[in-house]
């Protein structure tokens, strides 16, 4: 007796995108993808891969078709991960260490080890506590790389969740974004208020605020906590901020732009302190009790630092105590 054999059900379209995708996906696509996350820019992506912006660009399109989601949110400004991106970006990463592991595995035992750190932090923290840091920590150990990553204090949480940084000097931030991560506070710094050596309102002894915003002002990125600082502040002597601001979240340009000009630079007080150091800058003295903010140090909660990656650590602490202990 001849036993017919149920027919196979159809593919549904989950499984045939599923199939599509292992048969489909290189190792090109991790590639740039993780490299793009990184950067946060398709034409600093493709300089470090040797390809053009359009190949980068279409390479991450053949990915988002093979995913069948949207991971990258492109600007004018840059590149963003999408909550699916991030996702993602966790296993590409996973994907990219183990065939580097496999490929250290055939090189023996006795192989070295390249050492690198991967480091987020604050913009307004590299001109002072980052700075010396990295320079401490590079006389000791020569040989470990550092790559460092600036951006505004949720981005960095979120590459940190991603597994693409080890650990961020940064912020606390809403509990939800904080959750998985630890926070170690290194010290509470204030917004100050500062202009060029010789600006004329350096030469008063209590400038009013109405006197500071007949300035033209640099002020922090929106969304930034020091932005939020900036206008609390502005709010309790009864002033919103005045129209024609500039706003960044670089330390860089804040402070050229306020050393050049006669901008008033509303920064949090690291972002000041080696200009002011210098004599090229000077802090106005004004009252921005209520403005502290706790930087420190973020890991996830989840998994213990390299050796290596915890001594830095330790050198942003002994640096950190001696700026404000």
């Amino acid at each position: 007796m001849q036993v017919k054999r149920a027919p196979r059900p159809a593919p549904t379209s989950t499984t045939v995108s599923t199939e599509a995708f292992r048969s489909r996906i290189r190792l090109r696509h991790l590639h740039c993808f993780v490299a793009v996350a990184q950067a946060q820019h398709l034409g600093r992506a493709g300089e470090q891969l040797g390809l053009t912006q359009p190949a980068v660009s279409k390479t991450l399109t053949e990915l988002e078709e093979l995913t069948g989601t949207r991971l990258l949110i492109r600007q004018r400004a840059g590149t963003g991960l999408t909550s699916a991106g991030m996702r993602f970006l966790r296993h590409a990463l996973r994907v990219l260490e183990d065939i580097d592991a496999a490929a250290d595995s055939m090189a023996g035992a006795d192989a070295p080890r390249h050492e690198r750190i991967r480091v987020g932090t604050l913009p307004s923290i590299v001109p002072a506590l980052l700075l010396d840091a990295v320079s401490r920590f590079r006389a000791i150990h020569p040989d470990v790389g550092l790559a460092v990553q600036s951006g505004m204090n949720r981005t960095l949480i979120d590459l940190l969740k991603a597994d693409v940084l080890d650990v961020v000097i940064g912020r606390m931030d809403d509990p939800a974004a904080m959750e998985g991560l630890w926070f170690e506070s290194l010290a509470a710094e204030p917004l100050v208020l500062a202009v060029r050596a010789g600006h004329p309102l350096a030469s008063q002894a209590r400038p009013a605020m109405r006197d500071v915003l007949a300035w033209p002002m640099v002020v922090p990125a929106l969304g930034s906590i020091p932005r939020h600082s900036t206008e609390s502040l502005l709010a309790r002597h009864g002033f919103t901020l005045p129209d024609g601001c500039l706003e960044t979240a670089d330390a860089y340009l804040g402070r050229l732009l306020t050393q050049r000009g006669d901008n008033v630079w509303a920064a949090p007080l690291s972002a000041t302190r080696q200009a002011v150091e210098a004599g090229e800058m000077v802090v106005l003295p004004i009252d921005t009790h209520g403005t502290e903010e706790p930087i420190g140090l973020l890991r996830r909660s989840d998994r213990t630092l390299e050796p290596m990656a915890e001594a830095f650590a330790e050198v942003i602490r002994r640096t950190a105590a001696e700026r404000h202990g």
